[in-house]
């Protein structure tokens, strides 16, 4: 399925699935290493971004966070308990096609993308 989304979008270069915790669940197009660090940054995005929610705005839990960087953009999505998904994409993608993607992916996948907290780690809210 993550293939199917690579295809899809033209112009994506790297996609993980990550834990809230940040460990990499599953990856394409990009080696370990890669999948793994963004993984980590991703757990900081998600957490400091339901931080803000909670702070800021009613019901703080992170559904999506886009970046766009001068070579493109970054993507994270809640994509079930505990569980998120990661694009990085060139600046040429179209950026509503990856979030459309991204939703359908994340629909399909449902539960199969949940994470379970890892012991002596706190859980989403």
């Amino acid at each position: 399925m993550l293939r199917d989304l690579m295809k899809g979008v033209p112009e994506t270069r790297h996609i993980v699935v990550l834990s809230a915790d940040g460990f990499r669940l599953a990856q394409y197009a990009t080696d370990d290493d890669t999948a793994d660090r963004l993984a980590a940054a991703c757990s900081a995005l998600q957490s400091l971004s339901s931080a803000v929610g909670g702070e800021f705005a009613a019901g703080g839990a992170m559904r999506m966070v886009v970046i766009e960087y001068a070579a493109g953009f970054f993507y994270l999505m809640a994509a079930g308990p505990g569980a998120f998904l990661a694009t990085l994409a060139d600046a040429e993608v179209d950026p509503g096609l990856m979030g459309e993607r991204m939703r359908d992916l994340v629909g399909r996948l449902g539960e199969h993308l949940a994470a379970s907290a890892r012991s002596g780690t706190p859980t989403l809210r």
